[in-house]
């Protein structure tokens, strides 16, 4: 296994410096202390999702039956539930009206799920760990490629203030919204690779 090509090719699909934004618009409700609790939990939990796709991947997909299409349909449909309700602020009318209860959190789903460890990283992971040649040492330096590649989202969601800063009240709830389009935009995009993939 190239470790630089494994790397390139995880660092593009997650893409950790495009989702500074997404992370910001998520989180722009939590506290800082909360917000660096939330991406420590993402990533660690991505990571438990890819290391798992690169060790266990195939044999679970092919054990269950799972496509890694059907994957990406269902992936995408999620993320558009989530886009909607960023589009229309939906999250903050559910606040208003109940007070007391805790925000969703967003730890788990979308950030680790399907945003960090979305379909295509799976894939990736578990394409680069099939073909990782050299049995366990292998598969140890793709573990750390994918360490590495969700240190580096970390790093990034962590200098989100500074983007929150820049962008004041009004231009985080336009930015919030406008992202919420472009998730949208992503989670049509999974779907229709998806039928592509099940048609193909």
């Amino acid at each position: 296994m190239d470790t630089v090509s494994a790397f390139v090719t995880l660092f593009v699909v997650v893409d950790p410096i495009g989702l500074g934004p997404i992370f910001l618009a998520l989180t722009q409700r939590y506290p800082l202390p909360a917000r660096s609790a939330i991406a420590l939990e993402a990533c660690v939990i991505a990571f438990a999702i890819l290391a798992g796709a690169a060790l266990f991947g195939q044999w679970l997909l092919s054990s269950l039956g799972i496509s890694i299409a059907a994957f990406r349909i269902a992936g995408g449909l999620l993320l558009f539930a989530l886009a909607f309700e960023m589009v229309f602020d939906r999250r903050q009318s559910r606040k208003e009206e109940s007070p007391e209860e805790e925000p969703p959190h967003p730890g788990a789903f979308p950030l680790a799920i399907p945003l960090l460890a979305g379909p295509g990283a799976i894939t990736a992971s578990v394409l680069l760990g099939g073909n990782a040649e050299g049995g366990l040492p292998a598969l140890g330096l793709l573990l750390a490629v994918i360490a590495a590649v969700l240190l580096l989202a970390y790093l990034v969601f962590r200098l989100t203030p500074l983007m929150e800063k820049l962008l004041g009240r009004r231009g985080q709830v336009v930015f919030g919204r406008l992202l919420g389009v472009i998730l949208a935009a992503l989670a049509v995009q999974y779907i229709a690779d998806g039928f592509s993939a099940l048609r193909g």
